[in-house]
């Protein structure tokens, strides 16, 4: 059978939250664009990550609340947990939101999608199965997946990844989750909440990307929901079999489970594009491109977790705007020109923006200064009974927003009150002056930037010059 050829303004590699925003916005310009996907619409996120996370989170929180709410007054018990229809809601939500990513949708708009593998066969060229393209752009858009680490035995098991513990058909009896980044976290609340006895093991420190100090606020919180985090201790071999497995720790401590999930972080999908064919390189990030995301061959880009910048679903979706606004609207624009914020949505969850107060002093030095508020002085957060957490600004020369991070209730929507400020190059005093609903959580962040006026506004100075002004009316 003859393979069919076309010629096309732009061809992507990847149905995921990138490769999904820059085909349909190149689509509605009116440019032939062809997307090869040879797995699910949507990539990752839709099917394997943030959605049916979300959603098995809601499912947790919720059996939580049933538990707390006797401290407000309402004794409900111990939930009852259905975790086949748990999994029944997971299902769900993905199918809800499925047409906004499906086949049917691009092809409405223009777009000639491909259900299957590509690879590059010359620089400018890109053949499947079944097709021969040429293209003037084009972009990857290939993602990540699970990294399995070498670890003797792991691989004579059946272990779990983000991508098949949507399988699950039973609760685990105990989950032994190797990885404490977001995903081991999240997942491991969240079965912990649903009822089974969860171990979380980290080779170095959990969540070392965020601050240390809401770190711990969220370890003391997994530890409540009898969560057992063992840090700084790596897996030596695993033996056993399905449903008895036994994890040996360095140091000798063993730990019997009924199932493993490895979430020991991200490797890139580079394996099946034909790189060398396109003069393109790649490494252990990703695909090694620019701040415009352009590669060595300079008609193609990179964008989403293979551009090895993030593994955010919202940073994925920033790189399809910035490619085209590079290509079709003439705005030069860079991927690092806005920043990002990273959320892990655990209870309480985690938001940060910009530098750790660490990173900040490594690059700025002396330059830098800290300003907090705590939920506990927060009159939402008194009321709603959850007063763990709280806000910190990191802050440079001239009260610049060099890191905003939240712990606590919410902390990704109060978050982006500081998204939207730092996107403007603003700095604390902005945060000081928008007028915010009473009582929110969000009132923390602005109380936060309050609080390092206060030696100025409230100082010698200040008291004396008000002194004046009275004596003067």
């Amino acid at each position: 059978m003859s393979r069919e050829s076309i010629r096309a303004d732009l061809c992507i590699i990847g149905a995921g939250a990138a490769g999904l925003v820059t085909a349909a916005g190149a689509a509605m310009l009116n440019r032939k664009v062809v997307l090869f996907e040879a797995r699910e619409m949507g990539g990752d996120c839709l099917n394997f990550g943030c959605v049916p996370s979300k959603a098995i989170l809601s499912a947790a929180h919720a059996a939580h609340n049933v538990r707390a709410a006797a401290k407000l007054g309402v004794n409900a018990g111990e939930p009852r947990i259905d975790f086949a229809a748990v999994m029944a809601h997971v299902r769900k939500s993905i199918a809800d939101i499925e047409p906004n990513d499906s086949q049917d949708r691009f092809e409405g708009l223009g777009v000639r999608v491909i259900r299957e593998w590509a690879r590059f066969t010359a620089p400018d060229t890109v053949e499947s199965g079944s097709v021969t393209v040429k293209a003037k752009r084009f972009v990857i858009a290939s993602g990540t997946r699970a990294r399995i680490p070498s670890i003797p035995g792991l691989d004579t098991l059946p272990y779990l990844t983000n991508e098949t513990i949507w399988q699950l058909d039973a609760l685990p009896r105990h989950l032994f989750i190797l990885g404490a980044g977001p995903i081991g976290c999240e997942l491991g609340q969240a079965f912990a909440r649903l009822g089974s006895d969860v171990t979380l093991v980290e080779a170095g420190t959990a969540l070392g990307a965020f601050e240390p100090d809401h770190v711990a606020v969220l370890r003391e919180a997994l530890a409540a929901d009898g969560v057992r985090l063992i840090e700084n201790a790596g897996v030596e071999r695993f033996s056993g079999e399905a449903g008895a497995i036994t994890a040996h720790l360095a140091g000798g401590e063993t730990v019997n489970a009924s199932h493993v999930l490895v979430a020991a972080g991200r490797e890139p999908v580079t394996d099946t594009l034909g790189l060398e064919a396109a003069g393109i390189e790649a490494d252990a990030r990703g695909i090694v491109c620019d701040d415009r995301l352009l590669t060595a061959n300079r008609r193609v880009y990179a964008a989403g977790d293979i551009a090895g910048k993030g593994a955010l679903t919202h940073l994925a979706g920033w790189h399809g705007s910035v490619i085209l606004r590079n290509l079709y609207y003439g705005v030069p624009t860079r991927q690092s020109s806005s920043p990002i914020p990273a959320c892990v949505y655990t209870s309480p969850g985690l938001a940060q923006i910009g530098l750790t107060e660490a990173k900040a002093r490594e690059q700025y030095g002396g330059k830098v200064s800290v300003t907090s508020w705590p939920f506990h002085d927060n009159d939402r957060a008194i009321a709603e009974g959850d007063t763990a957490g709280g806000v910190k600004l990191v802050l440079g020369k001239g009260g610049k927003l060099l890191g905003v991070h939240v712990a606590g209730a919410r902390s990704d929507d109060i978050a982006a009150l500081a998204a939207i400020t730092m996107a403007k190059g603003g700095t604390v005093r902005d945060l000081t002056g928008p007028v915010l609903a009473y009582p929110t959580r969000g009132e923390a962040i602005k109380r936060a930037a309050g609080k390092h006026f206060e030696p100025v506004v409230f100082g010698p100075f200040a008291k004396a010059w008000a002194g004046l002004l009275s004596a003067l009316h």
